[in-house]
């Protein structure tokens, strides 16, 4: 029980990435609440824990901002303070290149992607400095760090500008001791890869990360003591070049 008594609220818990890294928290002890839009993933989530209780949920759209705030501020009478939060909602299109990508798909990907994460860490960060503590885990995308072909256009921007949001605002609240890591999982097997443009085989699914992976590599981050922080890391394939 690396992380018995903390908590943690997990944006975009309901499905892949999130969903691991939501029962993994709660395994390591932690008390959490996952949000999403859709209610019925994130019970499934839910029922899924070995530790009964453990793991709430509520609906939330990580893009209405006042809706994350509410989000929070309901989070926190249910949890008596968020010690961490993961955000992991992320999202991409079929259609990536700049010849094909729609004016609202770019909207889209920006506010869920980049705007969704400022949303909850806008939401978070006062108790965080009031507590002088906090941890706050953005899991983003090798193509935040090289962008790519195979992420688009829309999405490599958007990553981008998670990468530079959870790095301006780590070096702004270190001295407030809120830790900001930014994690860059490679190729993961979660719902995101239905929005390939070609479609991604059974083979190649299993050969790529698995929610599981990056769900261990969060728990690590947030057992380190307050004097340790992993400002940035990596995490992909054994199989996948790192661009």
């Amino acid at each position: 029980m690396l992380l018995q008594n903390k908590t943690a609220l997990v944006i975009g818990g309901g499905t892949g990435i999130g969903s691991g890294v939501a029962l993994a928290l709660a395994e390591a002890g932690c008390k959490v609440i996952i949000s999403g839009r859709r209610e019925e993933p994130l019970r499934q989530v839910a029922s899924r824990c070995n530790i009964e209780g453990a793991i709430q949920c509520r609906t939330a759209d990580i893009a209405d901002r006042e809706g994350i705030h509410q989000l929070v501020d309901w989070a926190t009478e249910q949890l008596g303070q968020i010690d961490i939060l993961v955000n992991c909602a992320g999202v991409n299109v079929p259609k990536r290149t700049m010849a094909e990508l729609a004016p609202e798909d770019w909207d889209k990907l920006m506010n869920i992607n980049a705007t969704g994460a400022y949303n909850a860490m806008h939401a978070v960060l006062p108790q965080m400095r009031e507590r002088k503590d906090g941890l706050i885990i953005n899991v983003s995308s090798i193509a935040g760090v090289r962008a790519s072909l195979l992420g688009g256009v829309a999405y490599s921007a958007s990553k981008f500008a998670m990468t530079a949001l959870g790095t301006c605002v780590g070096l702004e609240e270190r001295n407030n001791g809120i830790r900001v890591t930014n994690v860059y999982p490679g190729e993961v097997e979660t719902p995101i890869l239905d929005a390939r443009p070609v479609p991604v085989s059974q083979e190649h699914r299993s050969r790529i990360l698995q929610p599981e992976d990056i769900a261990s590599l969060v728990v690590t981050i947030a057992a380190l003591p307050p004097r340790a922080h992993v400002p940035d890391i990596v995490i992909k394939p054994t199989t996948q070049e790192f661009c």
